[in-house]
């Protein structure tokens, strides 16, 4: 059992333990899972931070239907190992290999940073391009 007091002066915490009730070693302690759904969302923010790097296009009937989505992102975890893929659009007239590149490394930095995971693999798929909006011509 542990209790919880507060240092006078300087307002730190102070643990007192109870006799006898001494912590396991950590690698006895137990485990953390984390859900596919948890890193998936990472990796959405993480694409997300990335200039040039957008949501997967909406399609009804093959055709494109307006407004912005998030990129979709899929992960298998197997261990410590998670697998990533993402599709999602890229800005044109942008560097596509720059921009993925990009995209692969900031999702891999941001996944481990996070969640401890080991990001080996993000499969990238780019089914569009985004061409800026153009204002209305008046003649």
């Amino acid at each position: 059992m542990t209790t919880a007091a507060v240092g006078v002066r300087d307002r730190t915490p102070v643990r007192h333990r109870a006799p006898g009730t001494e912590l396991a070693a950590p690698e006895h302690r137990g485990s953390t899972d984390i859900a596919d759904r948890v890193v998936e969302k990472i990796a959405v923010g993480a694409v997300a931070e990335v200039d040039d790097a957008y949501g997967s296009a909406r399609r009804l009937l093959g055709l494109r239907m307006p407004g912005a989505t998030a990129p979709r992102v899929t992960v298998q975890i197997d261990g410590h190992l998670a697998t990533v893929r993402v599709a999602m659009s890229v800005r044109y007239p942008a560097p596509i290999r720059q921009v993925t590149r990009e995209v692969r490394t900031h999702v891999m930095e941001r996944v481990s940073e996070l969640t401890g995971l080991d990001v080996r693999h993000v499969d990238i798929e780019i089914p569009a391009l985004i061409t800026p909006e153009r204002g209305r011509r008046v003649l």
